[in-house]
């Protein structure tokens, strides 16, 4: 049985108004990002298809999977489990998250987000042995280690459900959603992503078990839905635009720790 996944960039938040606004320690949403996220429950077609929802643990990436996706949640004994390995590439104060007493306080009482992944040390962009800091080698490897998680899970729940898929929605953030699918299309380095607030597509593992890097493939659904007939990139399109896209980051940001930041 194939495992689906339902990519999400989060909703509109604070630091997306202005530049000034990186300045905001992991900020919340805007009135127009709970908006989006009310649009997006009512829109998306799968919520009864819905066998997981994991999500960064930034705060803007908890509370749109809290709204967007209630209906699952609140039909149901599941919780949205906040996983490290998606947050976003920058190491801006936007894009560093709050200590996991804090998501505690903020997010435990209500028991609708599993934060037992969520350990000291997530939130560390600095420190040469955080896995976390935005270097090119770094964020693959994070960006590898998420999918096949993705996919582990997927494998666990077909296994314990004979003949039914596994649907899993993922929120995470626009910069980091290119490495996770490791397509390039529409990557605009003046805000950072090709996605727009709450854009999802849909996608399958590309390889069998065998496939160490489990990569993405999105599905023809989702692309017609989202594009049409329009083709997408050949692969030389999408290195080509990969390396001039680093290039540029890595000139404009410079040296952090132990690597360049290739993150917005």
């Amino acid at each position: 049985m194939p495992t689906y996944i339902h990519l999400v960039r989060h909703a509109q938040g604070f630091h997306n108004l202005t530049p000034a606004n990186h300045a905001l320690p992991d900020p919340d949403l805007t009135p127009l990002g709970r908006e989006q996220c009310a649009q997006l429950q009512r829109t998306f077609p799968l919520h009864a298809q819905v066998t997981h929802i994991v999500a960064s643990p930034l705060r803007r990436t908890l509370y749109t999977a809290l709204l967007s996706f209630a209906p699952v949640l609140t039909s149901s004994d599941k919780q949205v489990t906040a996983v490290p390995d998606l947050q976003e590439v920058a190491p801006l104060p936007c894009d560093i998250g709050s200590s996991p007493q804090a998501l505690a306080v903020e997010f435990g009482p209500a028991g609708q987000v599993d934060l037992r992944l969520v350990t000291e040390g997530w939130n560390d962009k600095e420190s040469a042995g955080s896995p976390y800091v935005p270097t090119v080698e770094k964020l693959e490897a994070r960006a590898r280690r998420a999918r096949v998680w993705m996919r582990e899970l997927g494998r666990r729940f077909e296994a314990e459900n004979p003949g039914v898929d596994a649907h899993i929605v993922a929120v995470t953030h626009g910069g980091f959603l290119h490495f996770l699918t490791q397509d390039w299309d529409g990557a605009d380095h003046s805000k950072g992503t090709g996605w727009d607030n709450t854009e999802w597509r849909s996608y399958e593992f590309a390889g069998g078990d065998e496939d160490e890097e489990a990569r993405l493939r999105e599905t023809e659904r989702s692309w017609r839905r989202r594009r049409g007939s329009e083709k997408g990139l050949t692969e030389t399109e999408q290195m080509e635009l990969r390396a001039a896209l680093h290039s540029r980051v890595e000139r404009e940001w410079g040296n952090l720790g132990q690597g360049k930041v290739i993150g917005v």
